[in-house]
């Protein structure tokens, strides 16, 4: 049996499984959906903000066409790496539950098919990311199917009426592809225009859109209502009833601190940041570890790909040296 298990298969998992192999620590990885889960729900075509170099791990280079690499051309380099190094990555099966203490740890999963499992281990990785947590508006009408909080691409909202909820950097790409492919598109946003973080070669673009009137943008304003057919909003000017089909409400995603709270993951109050040991990463609660964008809190723009592969080696060092 592996002895430690490793919650999420995104990149900083799959770098944390290398590390402890490197080391001759044998781990097990279980993800609830497949290999790299966050990258593929990606938009189809979207480019990566960095070079291919600083998304390399277990020193495979990676190599992509243009100077900074596709989604597509991410999937491929990680799905070579983790058979490169015949990583042992349980796809589709979900974690209910860690139980145990620190050497005796009884992880609790679920297939694919429902089926429970078991697995004793050592120790445990949390490495389980943020984007499969979308902030909600909370507003009535959110839980309609028309509401979509992950853009994937803009081919099916063709002469349809869009709104886009949010203004950084995936709300201004998504609200131009759609834009692009024939969707009449409406932005909606709480603050003074599009965020200034939003990319260098995106942000002058959607507003040179929203100036030309090609986009109609709604700032210092908010959803107060979904409909079937409408949305109402919240503006300088008053409440308005917007035309509607389809809400991306693209405001941004959080990590399941309720999961991580049930399993002893003590959390500053102020910041979400969880008490981990700097060099380490270990929690309060000894033999779990956390890696990756979890360990930001809620300054998930800390940490990203580039940053958070190197947690691997952190963790694997002190976990070798605690297995001796």
């Amino acid at each position: 049996m592996a002895d430690v298990a490793i919650i999420g298969a995104g990149p900083t998992g799959l770098a944390c499984g290398i590390e402890l192999k490197r080391l001759g620590v044998e781990a097990v990885l279980f993800d609830k959906g497949c290999v790299v889960n966050s990258i593929f729900h990606y938009p189809a075509h979207m480019t990566f903000f960095t070079t291919p170099e600083l998304l390399e791990i277990g020193d495979i280079p990676m190599t992509s066409v243009g100077d900074k690499p596709m989604r597509g051309e991410a999937l491929k380099y990680y799905r070579r790496v983790a058979e490169h190094y015949k990583l042992d990555v349980h796809q589709y099966e979900l974690v209910t539950q860690i139980d145990g203490q620190d050497g005796v740890f009884v992880a609790h999963t679920q297939d694919r098919n429902g089926r429970p499992r078991t697995y004793t281990v050592k120790k445990v990785i949390f490495a389980t990311g943020y984007y499969d947590r979308p902030n909600l508006l909370g507003v009535p009408g959110e839980n309609l199917d028309k509401v979509i909080h992950y853009y994937n691409e803009p081919h099916p909202y063709f002469n349809h009426d869009v709104m886009v909820v949010g203004a950084k950097n995936s709300a201004a790409i998504a609200a131009l592809e759609l834009f692009w492919s024939g969707a009449r598109v409406t932005m909606v946003h709480r603050g003074e225009g599009i965020h200034r973080h939003v990319k260098y070669w995106i942000k002058p673009n959607i507003e040179n859109r929203i100036k030309a009137g090609e986009i109609k943008a709604y700032f210092r304003s908010r959803v107060l209502e979904i409909r079937p057919d409408s949305v109402l909003l919240s503006t300088p000017d008053g409440d308005i009833e917007v035309k509607n089909d389809f809400v991306f409400a693209l405001i941004g995603y959080h990590p399941d601190t309720d999961f991580l709270a049930k399993h002893g993951i003590v959390f500053d109050p102020e910041t979400q940041r969880p008490c981990t040991n700097k060099e380490t990463l270990e929690s309060d609660r000894n033999g779990i570890y956390l890696a990756g964008v979890i360990v930001a809190g809620m300054h998930t723009n800390e940490i990203f790909i580039e940053n958070g592969r190197f947690h691997g080696r952190q963790i694997a060092e002190d976990i070798a040296k605690k297995l001796r």
